[in-house]
């Protein structure tokens, strides 16, 4: 399929795009008195929404996911950061879901059940395993169903607002015209790895020491050499998050594998004799880790494409729909804050007592991220912003497909 230049971004550390557990323990009722160090419930509320409390310790357990339990090295001034930071982003999802719910929007019961179903099926976990993280998150599945439930109501609220969108065939065209320059097929190869980490990260049959991942990987192999199906056996057994897609990697060119570390032997290799659906032997990394790469495709030579190309015209008008998705979104946010009535008590707190942030309440170690229907704990993902670049140039480009 055609592409177009939109680097996708090909490293060797994919950054983590798993999902985390949403903390799901906000309560309306109690006191909603605000403070960053002491007991009680008045110090424990952060911030409330229309009267709905937002908990001091979901912030917390946010920050310890989005730090995999390392949040203790934080400065006093990085964790007061990361706190604000998390805690608009929790404000920002119930304001959403509120409105949502106001416009009746909320999710049936066999949206939410589908969800969660889907989850389960990513996550590539069995269905003891799924509640065993579950138990170690101190999560429930039902407060995992109340999480999907708000997920859902959002992608509806913003599903209205997009609904609305009509891109017209001049403006496809036009832009077509405006940036032909940026309509090629370029020189390159489509990649999926299989990965495997000596570190003790957690990760699904995770390997723990430099023995036990040089083992795994060669057994991985010889699944491979047996017969057995790349993409699945990297659902299963990849210590990467690529794993939820089977380990695709996406396109690449010559010069995003070497800026990524890839070695020029390797790269000589993808791009000359090795044939298409064929997989490399495990190659160990300077980091460490074990890959096995398949090549998924291959384009030897650049081609430029026309407006009639299969698949332009439609990687254009996706591009234009998703960027006006991301400024209505963001201003069905931008009104629906105004709209509502918000009391940020840890930054009023942080205002009246700075002295307080030197010696603030240490952030609770917790689990690293795992499974959740909120793709983060900022609506940024979920509703403000959209997955799509901003920029059509960037988006109308047939970069991922195959």
């Amino acid at each position: 399929m055609s592409r177009v230049i939109k680097k996708t971004v090909l490293t060797i550390i994919v950054a983590i795009t798993s999902l985390v557990f949403a903390a799901c323990g906000s309560k309306t009722t109690g006191s909603t008195g605000g403070g960053t160090s002491g007991a009680g419930a008045a110090s424990d509320v952060a911030a409330t929404v229309n009267g709905k409390n937002i908990m001091l310790s979901e912030v917390d357990k946010l920050i310890s996911q989005q730090f995999q339990g390392q949040q203790m090295n934080l400065s006093p001034l990085e964790r007061a950061s990361a706190r604000l930071q998390t805690l608009d982003s929790l404000i920002q999802k119930e304001v959403l879901f509120q409105r949502a719910e106001k416009e009746g929007l909320l999710p049936k019961d066999d949206e939410v059940t589908q969800l969660l179903t889907t989850l389960k099926q990513q996550s590539g976990m069995t269905e003891d395993e799924f509640q065993k993280k579950l138990k170690e998150q101190g999560q429930t599945e039902e407060m995992l169903r109340d999480e999907a439930r708000k997920q859902k109501a959002i992608e509806k609220l913003q599903d209205q607002i997009n609904s609305k969108i009509i891109i017209r065939d001049e403006e496809v065209q036009d832009f077509y015209n405006n940036n032909k320059q940026q309509f090629v097929n370029p020189r390159g190869v489509g990649l999926a790895n299989i990965v495997v980490d000596p570190a003790d990260n957690g990760a699904q049959d995770d390997a723990k020491s430099d023995v036990e991942a040089k083992a795994k990987i060669d057994n991985i192999y010889a699944q491979l050499k047996s017969g057995a199906d790349f993409a699945t056996v990297a659902r299963a057994k990849s210590e990467d998050p690529t794993y939820q897609r089977g380990g695709d990697l996406g396109f690449a060119t010559e010069d995003d594998l070497r800026q990524n570390g890839f070695p020029q032997q390797l790269v000589d290799q993808f791009f000359g004799p090795m044939q298409v659906g064929s997989y490399t032997p495990p190659v160990q990394f300077p980091n460490k880790r074990w890959y096995i790469f398949k090549l998924q495709s291959k384009q030897l030579e650049t081609q430029n494409l026309t407006f009639d190309s299969p698949g332009v015209r439609q990687q254009i008008i996706q591009a234009l729909t998703e960027q006006r998705k991301k400024i209505l979104n963001g201003a069905l946010l931008e009104v629906a804050m105004s709209d509502a009535k918000i009391v940020n008590n840890l930054a009023t707190d942080m205002l009246a007592k700075p002295e307080l942030m030197s010696g603030m309440r240490q952030v609770t170690p917790g689990a690293s991220p795992a499974v959740s229907p909120a793709a983060s704990a900022s609506p940024a993902a979920s509703a403000a912003t959209p997955q799509a670049s901003a920029s059509p140039a960037a988006s109308a480009s047939p970069a991922a497909k195959k």
